[in-house]
């Protein structure tokens, strides 16, 4: 059984390297390039790239999912320690809670991002490239993307508190 735990940490810090690296790329590197004029149709660019990304970002989500109920299970926690009183009043229980919250809020972000505004920004953009529509459209997914990047930060930092405990 553990080997088969050693395989599922593996696994799920393959997903999240994915993720976090991918989300990194598209807003340290691709959008700044865009920004300056690329070179290229942008809105077509960013369209195919942000559905590509979209569907490996779902993907390392459910592999993120499986994984860490499965991690969560092998070190012992069990559905009933959510409801229980002395449980939850652990550091541990904080930090697997923050990370269980925090993992909600991205799927939330990341729905609303990659399933409503991103795709009508790139759809509008293409249409009508300077409107008013197109640059406010384009903002709110640059700030939710942003906004999920920073979450990706927070969620690595209650992966060390998960780790090495709170530092406090």
């Amino acid at each position: 059984m553990h080997a088969l735990f050693v395989v599922s940490v593996w696994l799920h810090i393959l997903a999240a390297i994915a993720w976090v690296g991918g989300m990194f790329f598209l807003v340290l590197v691709v959008v700044p390039w865009l920004r300056r004029g690329g070179g290229i149709d942008a809105g077509r660019f960013l369209h195919e790239t942000g559905v590509r990304f979209r569907n490996v970002g779902w993907a390392c989500f459910g592999v993120l999912l499986v994984t860490g109920l499965f991690n969560l299970g092998y070190r012992g926690v069990r559905p009933t320690h959510l409801v229980d009183p002395s449980w939850l009043a652990t550091p541990y229980a904080r930090a697997v809670l923050a990370k269980l919250g925090l993992f909600a809020l991205i799927l939330l972000v990341s729905a609303v991002h990659d399933f409503a505004i991103g795709p009508r920004a790139t759809r509008v953009l293409r249409e009508s490239p300077g409107s008013e529509e197109a640059l406010a459209l384009r903002r709110r997914a640059s700030l939710l993307g942003r906004f999920n990047a920073l979450l990706a930060l927070a969620i690595v930092f209650v992966v060390v508190v998960l780790v090495r405990g709170w530092p406090i």
